[in-house]
């Protein structure tokens, strides 16, 4: 067996760096024409770190794995996966075609968390009662239904805008202690706005959950985009489009709430790869001015 390295172009907020280091596991002997010194990655877009979504392209009819979890790749050769919040240390891409395999290893950048404590939550929301488990449970379940999908749309390659602007409240991966009760994690972004606020699609995709009143999140939205990407959107006043519907990039598809467990008006917007809870800011960057 030989083995070889060699570094790739990775594009992370629009710049080219090198960091990327490949392995060949078997003897190099497949070529294709065009593919810079043999390799199968031909690049990939993001920085890896807890809460990233990374876009990848190889060739058609590669297979990618991250770790020992077989990834989508559409007909052009992209691919898509992330990193929850918790994700720590090195990770590992495979691919194979044919007898050729090769690897790459990712380093996961460290990254510090904000602790909120947000005061006058309604106490049952805080703690819910006994008899509002089951409901909440169900809640859960249609939920992670819904971020289970795994569709043939590839919409996430054309990237994402935020659903709407404003000051942003809440952060991804914040720990929030509500009226000194610690919860979990916080795993979207919350931009406060007057209650009525048009949100857009950041994104093209297909609607896969509607829920006018949830229990913690009231008004909620999921849309699918593709491979496994997914984004959600809680609290809201009025939903505009139903399930199975298909959506632009920039459609309205709802307004701005307080509903379910909110103390003032404001979207919570989440971005998730199946199960994965992801940061938003990953995929638009900072608010525009």
């Amino acid at each position: 067996m030989s083995t070889c390295s060699r570094r790739f172009p990775v594009q992370a907020g629009g710049f080219k760096f090198w960091f990327l280091t490949l392995v060949l596991l078997l003897p190099f002997h497949f070529s294709v024409a065009g593919i810079e010194s043999g390799s199968l990655l031909r690049e990939l877009d993001g920085e890896p770190r807890p809460g990233a979504l990374l876009v990848g392209r190889t060739l058609p009819d590669v297979e990618v794995r991250l770790g020992e979890r077989s990834l989508d790749v559409d007909d052009e050769g992209y691919f898509v996966f992330g990193f929850g919040r918790d994700e720590e240390g090195k990770a590992l891409l495979r691919f194979r075609k044919g007898d050729h395999q090769e690897e790459v290893e990712l380093s996961l950048a460290e990254r510090e968390w904000d602790i909120q404590h947000v005061d006058g939550a309604p106490p049952e929301t805080v703690t819910p009662p006994e008899e509002r488990l089951e409901r909440i449970r169900a809640e859960a379940r249609k939920v992670a239904r819904a971020r289970q999908t795994r569709s043939a749309r590839n919409d996430f390659r054309s990237g994402f805008e935020w659903p709407v602007t404003g000051r942003i409240t809440g952060v991804f991966g914040s720990q929030r202690i509500f009226d000194g009760h610690p919860r979990r994690p916080h795993y979207g972004v919350d931009i406060a706005a007057p209650e009525g606020t048009p949100v857009h699609a950041p994104s093209g995709g297909q609607v896969t959950m509607v829920h006018e009143d949830m229990f913690f999140s009231g008004g909620t939205l999921i849309i699918d985009h593709g491979h496994g990407v997914s984004s959600t959107y809680l609290h809201l006043s009025e939903i505009l489009v139903r399930e199975g519907q298909q959506v632009d990039r920039g459609e309205e598809i709802a307004r701005v709430g307080a509903t379910g467990r909110a103390t003032g008006p404001h979207l919570c917007w989440r971005i998730n790869w199946f199960q994965e809870r992801l940061d938003p800011k990953s995929v638009v960057g900072e608010m525009p001015r």
